[in-house]
């Protein structure tokens, strides 16, 4: 199988899973309906074009830096005065995460040309995300697991200083039925089965949790003893 990389870092994230109403929260890594919403925006679809081929790749994430959750209190207004709900919207900031999916060769491959050259603007969840950098890392010839243990760790200099010479990043996978050892297992609804506004509707997938161990290749520097500082010391006598 072919595998296609994806890094997902920026200010903001926001990947709703069941956020409804007055009340947007956001999960603790991408989803499923997220990463192949920007992979149709990439690629020039429509929200009602069909989702058939999208929906034969296999989606794994790797949580290289988790970043933490901001609260933001948001009021509207709409065009003729009037007044919408007042809403609570939760972010992702500081979030670095290494996304893969597994396909068809052809499908895969595409699908990185269009990251490289999108047709509509990529986001990371919502609009007012939009990601950091170059979005594809290119495609491998490997499978998912293997394409996800294999990348360097992807976090900032400053967050693997906090961290040892080696570290179990989390790691999402789309159950296979290949699966090994037996590991955590969840389900969740985010497999898009329409994004048309008018009905979208959403599916089931099962979710195996593991960890994934990289190399720090930026360990915290050594401890220096640094000399005792007294600002009072320049008032005292000879």
């Amino acid at each position: 199988m072919t595998s296609l990389l994806l890094r997902l870092a920026g200010p903001l994230q926001s990947w709703g899973e069941s956020a409804r109403f007055a009340r947007r929260t956001t999960e603790r890594a991408p989803t499923k309906s997220g990463v192949l919403g920007m992979l149709a925006a990439a690629s020039g679809r429509r929200r009602t074009d069909p989702l058939e081929d999208l929906l034969t790749l296999r989606f794994g994430v790797r949580v290289d830096q988790p970043g933490r959750i901001e609260r933001d209190f948001q009021t509207s207004v709409g065009a003729d005065g009037s007044r919408f709900p007042l809403t609570d919207r939760y972010y992702l900031t500081d979030a670095v995460f290494l996304a893969a999916i597994e396909g068809d060769h052809e499908l895969v491959t595409g699908l990185d040309e269009a990251l490289r050259a999108p047709a509509f603007p990529l986001y990371l969840g919502r609009r007012s995300c939009p990601p950091e950098g170059r979005v594809s890392l290119g495609v491998r010839d490997e499978g998912l697991w293997e394409s996800l243990s294999a990348e360097p760790w992807l976090a900032a200099t400053w967050w693997k200083r906090r961290n040892g010479s080696t570290v179990q990043l989390d790691a999402h996978l789309d159950v296979h039925p290949d699966d090994g050892a037996p590991h955590t297992r969840t389900t969740h609804r985010d497999v898009p089965l329409s994004f048309d506004p008018e009905r979208r509707e959403y599916g089931w997938r099962e979710v195996s949790h593991v960890h994934v161990p990289v190399v720090n290749d930026t360990p915290a520097p050594d401890r220096v003893a640094r000399p005792r500082h007294d600002p009072m010391a320049a008032l005292g006598g000879a």
